[in-house]
């Protein structure tokens, strides 16, 4: 059941969600010394505020459902929300954790990996011209595309971790070649 009041607690949570994706980012990608005035240190206060933000996912529906205050506009900002906070901390830690460019070692992109992105292209293009009412067959084949560039980006990450492994020797500690 859908209820017509918008201001909401659940939503005003979602809001939050949103308002925090920013500032974990700034948290994880700036050079500040947060030790000096919050006692905390970047990875800390970055793990605390994804936790936070990942928490009011979980209140703000169970609210709406209890409260009978599910909207419209919860529906449409609570996915939105969940993606925008996964995808920009994953997004910020490719950037702090390239284990490769720490040890200098460059592995480039392999094959799977160039087909798997092409796919992904291609799926994606499906799925936006299969949003229309006629073309659900679009929409089909670009829902199936995404399977397959799953399939692929798990072989692909398969074979990078294997040619970066014997690069870098992650289990001895060693140096790699």
């Amino acid at each position: 059941m859908l209820r017509k009041g918008i201001l909401n607690l659940p939503n005003l949570l979602t809001a939050f969600r949103i308002f925090l994706v920013p500032l974990v980012v700034v948290v994880l990608l700036t050079e500040f010394q947060f030790e000096k005035w919050l006692f905390l240190s970047r990875e800390a206060l970055a793990v605390g505020l994804f936790l936070v933000a990942s928490l009011t996912d979980l209140l703000d529906g169970y609210l709406a459902r209890r409260r009978g205050e599910v909207t419209t506009l919860g529906q449409l900002l609570d996915p939105i929300a969940d993606k925008l906070l996964v995808s920009s901390v994953l997004i910020s830690l490719v950037e702090i954790r390239l284990i490769a460019a720490v040890n200098q070692v460059v592995i480039p992109a392999g094959r799977l990996g160039k087909w798997k992105m092409v796919v992904e292209v291609i799926a994606i293009c499906f799925i936006i011209w299969g949003n229309q009412k006629e073309w659900d067959w679009v929409l089909l084949t670009g829902r199936w595309l995404l399977y397959l560039v799953a399939a692929v980006a798990l072989v692909s990450m398969a074979e990078y971790f294997v040619q970066f492994s014997r690069r870098i020797d992650l289990f001895a500690g060693g140096k790699g070649t």
